[in-house]
């Protein structure tokens, strides 16, 4: 009888095969086509489903990982709640350091998905032992029959995005893809599409968002790790403060950097002039796309492919709520305070 119903096993298989979305009035302006990667359409609403479940189930074949195990990892929080998804559906515990940035909302969900979360200061060096890199290290040193993940050195991260996202998006565009647009935080994404996309066609350009704050962008021109590029910023799981092996800078053409302020707006925008209510990263990538255009990066006969990596519920503490924007400075003439379209009735 099962075989005659059309269902799932588990939400694991749905995992990958997310729509490719044509833009149109955020871009009706530009040269050239858009198109969204819209990672959300994943069961855990993000990329980082692909690399959780494809990491796991490498270490389940190389007999890594065995059942009772606990898996630990590093994340600001995407990547742990596809990591706490898979856990669940496969029988391991799970425990998670996370940075402080990473919005309430997010640390909600990965309790809600039973993980054991421990929140480490942001705003501290990768090697201070506070740091949510080492407290993770910490973590798996103590805790007997613990995997580390570790996605920041881990060229499975890379792996699972050759595999899954890059032969997706070849596909989806029949090859006519010209540009990639993607934000680099592990770097995972960005390497292992760009990686795939370039074996088809090494004409096609990629192009990596980063943040203000972060080191990636100097490193890939100067491949000098200058720590005096790095300062407090608000987007979450972009640019970094280290330098991840999961990155291949061969693969990225150049990096362009975004502003908080930009990014936080044209997340709203997307949802405003596209119905698509995505996360602070994918403003970002937008926010880049914006930039690149103006500085005439793009043309006429351009098939730009824009990774949006997860969904808008993970920032309803952050760049959908009106005080959080406030309270950053982000309303001013330009960009005015938008509560004020609500209207309560008494």
């Amino acid at each position: 009888m099962k075989e005659d119903i059309q269902v799932f096993d588990n939400v694991l298989q749905l995992i990958g095969k997310t729509p490719l979305i044509h833009l149109n009035r955020i871009t009706e302006t530009f040269e050239g086509d858009y198109y969204a990667k819209v990672e959300a359409f994943n069961p855990g609403h993000s990329t980082k489903d692909r690399i959780a479940l494809y990491i796991i189930e490498e270490a389940e074949r190389k007999g890594i990982l065995k059942p009772g195990d606990t898996i630990i990892e590093t994340t600001s929080g995407n990547t742990g709640f596809s990591i706490a998804m898979v856990s669940i559906i496969k029988g391991y515990e799970c425990i998670l350091a996370v940075s402080s940035k990473s919005s309430p909302d997010k640390i909600d969900m990965l309790k809600t998905m039973g993980a054991k979360v421990y929140v480490c200061p942001a705003h501290v060096s990768a090697d201070d032992p506070r740091s949510y890199y080492m407290v993770a290290k910490r973590l798996h040193e103590e805790t007997k029959g613990s995997v580390y993940i570790n996605q920041y050195f881990n060229e499975l991260n890379t792996d699972a995005h050759y595999k899954s996202t890059g032969p997706e998006i070849w596909a989806q565009t029949e090859g006519k893809i010209t540009h990639l647009i993607a934000c680099s935080g592990t770097g995972g994404t960005i390497s292992g599409t760009a990686r795939f996309l370039k074996e088809k066609n090494p004409s096609l350009k990629v192009i990596g968002i980063d943040a203000f704050g972060s080191v990636l962008k100097k490193y890939h021109e100067t491949r000098e790790f200058d720590t005096a590029e790095i300062y407090p910023y608000r987007i979450e799981g972009l640019g970094k403060n280290l330098i991840p092996t999961a990155t291949d800078f061969d693969v990225i053409d150049k990096f362009i950097k975004v502003t908080d302020e930009e990014s936080a707006h044209t997340t709203r925008e997307l949802a405003k002039t596209e119905g698509l209510f995505v996360g602070y990263t994918s403003g970002a990538a937008m926010q880049g796309v914006k930039q690149l255009q103006e500085l005439g990066e793009f043309d006429s006969n351009s098939q730009v492919v824009i990774i949006f990596p997860d969904h808008g519920s993970r920032y309803m503490s952050k760049v959908f709520n009106d005080k959080w924007m406030a309270e950053q400075g982000f309303f001013d003439s330009e960009h005015q305070e938008e509560s004020l379209g609500i209207e309560f009735i008494k």
